[in-house]
């Protein structure tokens, strides 16, 4: 069966996993959600992740990253899919959004691979928005 957004999948598996309170989540590897994890990982919202070749599909394993406490809740509080494969949405080197003032992420896809918008504001690039994380 094929899958129409893998991208937005690899979103709602970590939204699910943080709140269920899992340690570990795995997702069907891709080049792009490799880069997309190594993104969330610099700007700390998860603790690590690798990549695990099975006999049938590579998959990634991710390490979710909780806030200390009794309870657990995740750094991730929420993911929005913002440039989808029905409708892409663009941003030019001086539209790059500031999500919750700053606090929150958002990543582009330019012709310099996955960046964050404050690389993108320093490299002065725009690109496609793929999400914003807060």
């Amino acid at each position: 069966m094929s899958m129409t957004d893998p991208i937005a999948d690899l979103f709602v598996r970590l939204q699910n996993a943080g709140k269920r309170g899992h340690d570990l989540v795995q997702i069907p590897s891709s080049r792009v959600k490799g880069e997309i994890l190594r993104i969330f990982k610099d700007e700390g919202f998860i603790r690590g992740y690798q990549s695990i070749s099975t006999d049938r599909h590579p998959i990634l394993e991710v390490a979710l990253r909780y806030f200390p406490g009794r309870q657990k809740k995740s750094f991730i509080t929420g993911i929005k899919r913002i440039s989808k494969p029905g409708c892409r949405v663009y941003a030019g080197k001086n539209d790059m959004p500031k999500i919750m003032r700053g606090l929150g992420v958002a990543i582009l896809t330019t012709d310099r691979g996955l960046l964050t918008d404050e690389q993108c504001r320093t490299m002065k690039v725009g690109g496609e928005i793929l999400c914003h994380v807060w």
